[in-house]
């Protein structure tokens, strides 16, 4: 199937029945509505439907299955793979569906699908309430609750899709359902961790949690010919830290802003960002051991406004910049995993890459593994091999150092898994990253997409 496949009088009479925008390849506005945050991925999809609501996405996705065309689904946009467009298919758009309804007596929040975590953090704020969602505000609320979803609130109040109440879902028959404990519970399990592969959800449903408005957090950088120690100095204190603590050690090449030395510009580093979802007095106390790893290059930590947390990172990650992640969890952090994290950063042929070690543990290990499809609940870490760079003649060196470097700490003992969300690109079986997961939700799929309408992650399918 082409870009160019879908005749002009089949789109004029979509048209008539969709209240949105319809961009077809014929149309200036074609190149923007094709693009997508990671700026790796060129894909020419036959048509883009802006839905203004859940009548728009049942006929689009009602209008794709008369003609055969792959769904993928665009929310708040940033799923690093890109699997919001297809060539030759319908790209669903939520991105106009941002509305976001604060209950503050019931702590609930109401999302639309196309939201960003900016969107929610802005409205659940003014009432010191906040959903743990990710660390970039830009990032769409949707990809990332379907993948599980790992932000600075992970071991006070566990993942995103440990915070949803319920669902509205556009399934692959076009038939709009709710999914919740109570109502088509199979399906609300999938969602929760599962990915995109089980139809449109056009709206969540989330408990909302006191947090802020301002927050103690850490954010300190070391030299790199101390992240040796500095890594074996978190390693220690991970184990007693309390629960509100979460934190984010990573290998990064110091950038060269007015808040760094000169002298310490492109150099190597480890640096430490962590967030302490309490009070912000015990917070201090609580953090004061990650600012006293090693001797500093800067220490960054301080009180600040949650919302200034949720997006600080933003800058770091702008629109068109091409990017490769790809994560393993580990059940320890060994000598034997620094060994090959700081070899592989000796290699590194990127300064804008980190290589990332997500604290886990705490409310995330307490529900227990298969309550949802998001799996490895009990790792001790995440660790994500982050490729960023700007130069598209640096592709291919940059995917083979962050793949071969994720093979080669496979080969440990204490490495296992794969974060949804940091998938490479899919290349590896789905079974890698759903692990136990993964035949209860070819079973769902199943029953919700027989004909694998939708396989925007990972793809799952029953082997019956």
């Amino acid at each position: 199937m082409t870009a160019h496949a879908i005749e002009a009088d089949a789109v004029s009479t979509l048209a008539a029945d969709f209240a949105g925008e319809l961009v077809t390849p014929d149309d200036d506005e074609y190149e923007q509505a094709r693009r997508v945050w990671n700026g790796m991925i060129n894909e020419r999809p036959a048509l883009v439907a802006y839905c203004t609501g859940v009548a728009d996405v049942r006929t689009a996705v009602g209008f794709a299955r008369e003609r055969d065309l792959p769904v993928t689904v665009r929310g708040g946009g940033h799923g690093v793979a890109g699997n919001a467009v297809e060539d030759g298919g319908l790209v669903v758009d939520l991105s106009a569906m941002d509305e976001v309804r604060v209950d503050p007596e019931e702590r609930t929040v109401r999302v639309g699908g196309g939201a960003q975590w900016a969107d929610v953090d802005r409205e659940t704020q003014q009432f010191g309430l906040a959903v743990p969602g990710g660390v970039v505000s830009d990032t769409g609320v949707a990809g990332l609750t379907l993948g599980g979803g790992l932000g600075h609130l992970r071991r006070k109040y566990g993942a995103s899709c440990d915070s949803l109440r319920s669902a509205d879902v556009v399934t692959a028959d076009g038939e709009f359902v709710v999914a919740s404990e109570d109502r088509n519970p199979d399906l609300f399990w999938a969602l929760r961790g599962g990915g995109g592969n089980f139809g449109v959800v056009t709206s969540f449903e989330f408990d909302c949690y006191p947090v802020g408005p301002e927050v103690e957090t850490a954010f300190v950088w070391y030299p790199g010919e101390a992240a040796r120690d500095v890594l074996a100095s978190f390693r220690e204190y991970a184990v007693d830290a309390p629960r509100e603590v979460s934190a984010l050690p990573f290998y990064a090449w110091v950038p060269e802003i007015p808040e760094f030395p000169a002298e310490s510009w492109g150099g190597p580093a480890v640096a430490v960002l962590g967030c302490y979802a309490g009070d912000s007095e015990e917070g201090t106390d609580a953090l004061r051991p990650v600012r006293e790893l090693a001797d500093p290059i800067v220490d960054l930590s301080g009180r600040m406004p949650y919302v200034e947390l949720q997006s600080m990172l933003d800058e770091d990650y702008p629109h068109g910049r091409y990017y490769y992640w790809k994560s393993v969890y580990l059940d320890e952090l060994t000598d034997e995993v620094v060994d090959k994290v700081l070899a592989h950063a000796d290699d590194c042929p990127s300064a804008l890459t980190t290589i990332d070690l997500w604290q886990l543990g705490g409310a995330l290990a307490e529900v227990g593994e298969g309550a949802t499809a998001f799996s490895n609940r009990d790792a001790a870490y995440l660790l994500n091999y982050e490729a960023n760079w700007d130069d598209p003649r640096e592709t291919e060196v940059n995917v083979r150092w962050a793949r071969e470097s994720v093979e080669d700490v496979r080969e440990l003992d204490a490495v296992r898994g794969q974060y949804v969300n940091f998938p490479g690109m899919g290349e590896d079986a789905a079974e890698v990253a759903y692990g136990d997961s993964y035949d209860r939700l070819g079973a769902v799929n199943a029953e919700y997409d027989p004909e694998n309408v939708f396989r925007g992650h990972q793809d799952v399918v029953s082997d019956e």
